[in-house]
């Protein structure tokens, strides 16, 4: 969510348990505009927190030019320090996905291990992997497959460039209760598989990105109506902690997550 409104977001947001003190909301208000200006950002989200057993990490999202791809990371322990995350590479996240198992310490220098030496009908492998790759891996992913925006609240340019949509005016609140309305803020997987009769229907300048009802497996997500049906509020069953909301005939959209940071893969067993 914008840090400009993340004072009155995080309201909108609270229904799911999770929020933040009064010394953190202060702190995060100061700290995110200096981030902005030391690097040179033409926004920053606050994008959330991801808990661990020591202490937990605040993560800020920075955006470029072009909202997609002008994206970096950080992360920080008091809400003032700020510390850049690592670029994500498929080796990286494949050690990650070997070594790291369990929840997040909250210490980037701890090191994860798993040790194939030995093993029958294994590889001699020893893998080590830290935990700040680990934190990296692990918003690249909530992002991939979690990050959400109404349909219409970024264009994309004839030249490939998707920014912010000022003309956006919000959902009706009868589009608001239709999961079709809502988009992945991700580089579109599905979009390439639909036939032609069905891209006859969309409009490459808004409809670019994956709609979260083509989501595997079906009902991977809460859309509810909260604050006397005024913010509509949709909850990642996937990812628990991943709440976003828009509030109809406004442009007023985010999401926040605040977790462990740790898949729900029994989820296809609980629908």
């Amino acid at each position: 969510m914008d840090s400009c409104a993340l004072s009155y977001s995080l309201e909108f947001v609270a229904g799911s348990g999770h929020t933040l003190n009064v010394e953190q909301k202060t702190a995060l208000q100061t700290s995110l505009l200096i981030l902005k200006k030391n690097y040179k950002f033409n926004r920053v989200l606050f994008w959330g927190k991801i808990l661990g057993l020591k202490e937990d990490y605040f993560i800020a999202q920075g955006r470029g030019e072009d909202e997609m791809q002008d994206k970096k990371n950080l992360y920080s322990f008091n809400c003032m320090d700020w510390f850049l995350l690592p670029p994500v590479t498929d080796s990286m996240m494949e050690e990650v996905s070997t070594a790291a198992k369990g929840r997040f310490i909250g210490d980037p220098s701890y090191v994860y291990e798993l040790d194939r030496r030995g093993q029958a009908d294994e590889e001699d492998v020893l893998t080590k992997v830290n935990e700040e790759s680990r934190l990296a891996v692990t918003v690249h992913q909530i992002d991939e497959e979690a990050s959400v925006i109404p349909r219409g609240a970024f264009v994309k340019s004839p030249h490939g460039l998707v920014q912010i949509n000022r003309s956006f005016g919000g959902l009706s609140h009868s589009e608001a209760g239709k999961l079709d309305n809502y988009l992945h803020f991700s580089e579109p997987k599905r979009l390439k598989t639909k036939s032609i009769l069905e891209m006859g229907d969309l409009n490459p300048a808004i409809d670019f990105l994956d709609e979260l009802s083509d989501d595997i497996p079906k009902g991977s997500w809460s859309l509810q109506f909260e604050c006397a049906s005024n913010v509509c509020v949709l909850r990642s069953l996937l990812w628990l902690g991943l709440t976003s909301y828009h509030v109809p005939m406004t442009p007023q959209h985010g999401y926040i997550y605040i977790g462990h940071g740790i898949k729900n893969l029994d989820l296809p067993f609980m629908l």
